[in-house]
């Protein structure tokens, strides 16, 4: 197993899941209940470079850790939700499930 690629991926995965929180929780309703779209452009495109990074380190690991396709679908599918990457990151701890 790669620990580099599988370090980089479980870093990545939790400084994008807190930007989501942060863009989600904290920039929107400062759009749309404040009336302020600044927080949203900066904070959402920092998100969008975290999530392409994350898809990016995720295929890595994907390829040099050997998981299967289905483990890394569930992943990529966690990581569109708040706080999926709390479950990636359990995931991602037990080797047993990685396939």
């Amino acid at each position: 197993m790669s620990k580099s690629a599988h370090n980089r991926f479980k870093i990545i995965s939790i400084f994008e899941g807190i930007s989501y929180l942060i863009l989600v929780f904290i920039a929107m309703p400062i759009k749309y209940l404040g009336d302020n779209p600044i927080p949203v452009k900066f904070v959402g495109m920092g998100h969008g470079v975290l999530f392409i990074i994350f898809c990016i380190f995720l295929f890595e690991v994907t390829i040099k850790n050997s998981w299967n396709k289905s483990f890394s679908f569930k992943m990529f599918v966690l990581s569109l939700f708040p706080f999926g990457f709390l479950l990636i990151d359990k995931d991602i701890k037990n080797p047993d499930i990685q396939g």
